[in-house]
């Protein structure tokens, strides 16, 4: 028998055993037609792992994507299981080859000037000054949205220029603040002590009824400047986030001093979290982040 007659009946088999619609089939033997392209001259009786990798690669270099790939393989290993149950094939070639891994999409972040320009907000109203406070925070120490809503004034050294932050798992971490963030922080402190009832909480940023901020309503604030400043982003606080680390590593070159500050454990699947001393984290990032440097007199 020879391969086209085993194509025959693997096709009827998937459409009239397996019920597959005739899409489907179609879509199996688009792929199984490019098998047999790539490999002319071997029958599929003869074909080796050897062949089907090189296959992939081929494939992988004419830019297909690992869903694509995957897709593909599955269809090649399929057709190989039928050959080996109906047609006494001694082996599935297809059986131990994995598409490429798909690429890690690298975070949107913002540029320098983009994320200064987010976060210079004028105005000395209590709305402005909180959120100014707010966005030179996030944008200062790369802190989670659930970080900051939770930050009470305590948590604040403002002569040591850190904070301690309650991060995933319940881990405290302390975090260096920059000096545009401190300066924000403190007038927005001398605003929010002017509230009525706001011996009731402890929590940082509030409303102007005293009340904490919800994690939604800074999520609001940021799409509101964003557009205010002209930014056409879609920005939330994840993004400054990965704009605080992006522009610290560009700076730093110390993916430890960055996965520290963070809070991960893991940077990558492949990382382990590293501890390292706070003096090193400091100097890092006194030197390394645009918010962080103080103007010279």
């Amino acid at each position: 028998m020879n391969d086209s007659n085993y194509l025959k009946t693997y096709k009827d088999f998937i459409l009239f055993e397996r019920r597959l619609s005739e899409h489907t089939v179609k879509n199996y033997f688009r792929d199984i037609n490019l098998l047999m392209q790539l490999n002319k001259g071997v029958s599929l009786s003869s074909l080796k792992t050897s062949n089907i990798r090189t296959s992939i690669s081929s494939l992988h270099a004419k830019g297909l994507s690992s869903n694509s790939l995957s897709r593909i393989i599955s269809s090649w290993k399929s057709l190989f299981v039928f050959l080996i149950d109906q047609h006494k094939f001694k082996h599935n070639p297809v059986m131990e080859v994995k598409a490429p891994k798909k690429k890690k999409k690298l975070p949107q972040t913002l540029s320098v000037d983009q994320a200064i320009k987010l976060v210079e907000i004028e105005g000395d109203d209590f709305i402005s000054l909180r959120d100014h406070a707010i966005l030179e925070l996030f944008y200062s120490s790369g802190l989670r949205l659930s970080e900051l809503v939770n930050l009470k004034l305590e948590d604040i050294n403002f002569s040591e220029e850190i904070i301690s932050v309650l991060g995933k798992g319940k881990k405290m971490r302390i975090v260096p603040v920059g000096n545009k963030a401190i300066q924000s922080l403190q007038k927005w402190i001398n605003v929010r002590a002017q509230l009525k009832n706001i011996n009731d909480t402890s929590i940082l940023f509030l409303t102007n009824k005293a009340k904490s901020l919800t994690q939604r309503a800074i999520q609001y604030r940021l799409k509101f400047w964003a557009k205010k400043q002209g930014l056409s982003e879609n920005i939330h606080p994840h993004l400054l986030r990965h704009s605080f680390a992006s522009h610290l590593l560009q700076s730093s070159q110390d993916l430890r001093a960055v996965q520290e500050l963070l809070g991960h454990e893991n940077i990558s699947s492949t990382q382990i979290y590293t501890h390292l001393d706070f003096q090193h984290l400091s100097k890092t990032y006194d030197q390394a982040h645009p918010r962080a440097k103080k103007q010279k007199k």
